[in-house]
C-alpha cells in the first residue's frame, strides 16, 4: 500500500521543526560574538564586526545573513547590519535580556546533553549517570555558574514582579527563599511588603551576587543571606518556605528530600510554597508557553533527572515530605506559565 503524498507545505513545516537547532545556534554564536551588543548604538558593517569579534569575515558575514534571515538583525544595506527590535534582548543591557539563557541552553554542557536524547528516553536516565560525567551542579567552570546564575535571574526577573503581586505575603514574618540565586525573587517580594523579613539560601556559587542585587532593589537590610546545601538542611526561622524552579531540577527521591527538609524546620501554622509549572493531565495541541515546558521537561530528562509535574504528582510529592498540597494560583504574565503550589505541614 502506498502512504498518501504529504501536503507541501505540511512537509515544509515539518522540515523546518527539523532544521530548527539550526537557528538556535545562529542566535547563540551570534550572541557569544557579541553582535548585539556591538549594534546597539547603530549599524556596522560586517567587517568592523569581525574585526570587533576577531572572526573570518567571510565567515561572520555568512552568520550576519542567517540573523537577518532570522529577523534577529537586517542588512541595513549590502553588507551593513543594524540590530532589530526582535532582536534587541539578546544584548546583556537589556531591561528582558535573554543573553545568558541563551548561552546556557545552547552552550556545550546543555547542547550535548540533547544530543543523548535517544539514550535518555531509553534508559529513563540522565546523560550524566549513563556516560560517567559530573552530576549538573558539579565540576562547572566559573564562567558557567555565571551565565547560569545570570539566565536564572533573567527568567526569574519576569516572574518576580507577578508572584509578589498575586499572593498574599504580607501574612508571613519571615519567608526563606532556597536556591533563590542571586535574591531577585525574594528582593521582589520583600520591595512589595515593607513588613517583611527574608532569608536567600543557596550554594556559595549561586549567591556572589546576592548581596549587591538585595542593596540594588533597596532591601539588604530585611534579608539574611545564607550559604548551604539543601539536601543536608534548610536554615531555621521562617514562617514560609519558597522555592521557585528548584523542585523541576529533581527526581521525586531528591525532591522528596528538599521538601522534608523544609518540613523538619518549618512550625505547624507554615507554609511550603513551590513555583513551578503544573502540567495538565493529558496534553494536546499545545499553547506556546505549555511547549516550552515541556521542552523544559525534556531538558531536564537528559540534564538533571528531574522533570515537570501535574497537580497529582505535586500532591504525592507534598504528601511523601510530610505536607498537604492546600491550592494553586498561577503567576500573571509574562509568567503565566508558573503557579504558586502551597502546601500546609501535616
Amino acid at each position: 500500500m502506498t502512504a498518501d503524498r504529504a501536503d507541501p507545505n505540511l512537509r515544509g513545516s515539518l522540515l523546518g521543526l527539523v532544521m530548527a537547532f539550526t537557528a538556535s545556534q545562529v542566535i547563540h554564536v551570534g550572541t557569544r560574538l557579541g553582535i548585539p551588543d556591538l549594534l546597539a548604538d547603530g549599524p556596522k558593517s560586517s567587517d568592523e564586526l569581525a574585526k570587533a569579534t576577531g572572526a573570518e569575515p567571510s565567515a561572520l558575514y555568512r552568520l550576519l545573513r542567517g540573523l537577518a534571515c532570522l529577523g534577529v538583525a537586517e542588512e541595513s544595506e549590502a553588507g551593513r547590519f543594524a540590530l532589530t527590535g526582535f532582536g534587541a534582548p539578546l544584548r546583556a543591557d537589556h531591561p528582558d535580556s535573554v543573553r545568558n539563557a541563551t548561552l546556557f541552553y545552547c552552550g556545550t554542557r546543555t547542547w550535548e546533553n540533547w544530543g543523548h536524547l535517544l539514550d535518555s528516553v531509553q534508559t529513563g536516565k540522565p546523560v550524566y549517570q549513563l556516560h560517567n560525567r559530573p552530576g549538573p551542579f558539579e565540576g562547572a567552570s566559573e564562567e558557567f555558574w555565571t551565565v547560569f546564575n545570570v539566565a536564572m535571574s533573567e527568567g526569574t526577573r519576569q516572574a518576580a514582579s507577578g508572584v509578589a503581586g498575586s499572593y498574599d505575603f504580607s501574612r508571613f514574618r519571615t519567608v526563606v527563599d532556597v536556591g533563590g540565586g542571586d535574591g531577585t525573587l525574594i528582593g521582589a517580594i520583600l520591595r512589595a511588603n515593607d513588613g517583611l523579613r527574608g532569608m536567600l539560601f543557596d550554594r556559595p556559587a549561586g549567591i556572589k551576587e546576592a548581596p549587591s542585587r538585595l542593596a540594588e532593589l533597596g532591601v539588604a537590610d530585611r534579608c539574611l543571606v545564607v550559604a548551604g546545601d539543601f539536601f543536608s538542611s534548610v536554615p531555621e526561622g521562617g514562617d514560609a518556605y519558597l522555592l521557585k524552579s528548584v523542585i523541576h531540577d529533581w527526581d521525586d527521591g531528591h525532591a522528596t528530600a528538599i521538601l522534608a527538609n523544609c518540613r523538619q524546620v518549618m512550625p505547624s501554622h507554615g507554609r511550603l510554597l513551590v513555583l513551578e509549572a503544573i502540567l495538565p493531565p493529558k496534553i494536546g495541541p499545545s499553547p506556546e508557553m505549555t511547549g516550552a515546558v515541556l521542552a523544559g521537561d525534556l531538558n531536564m530528562l537528559v540534564s538533571t533527572g528531574g522533570r515537570e509535574r501535574t497537580e497529582a504528582e505535586f500532591s504525592s510529592l507534598f504528601e511523601a515530605a510530610g505536607f498537604r498540597l492546600s491550592g494553586t494560583s498561577a503567576v500573571p504574565a509574562p509568567a503565566a506559565y508558573l503557579s504558586v503550589i502551597e502546601g500546609i505541614p501535616t
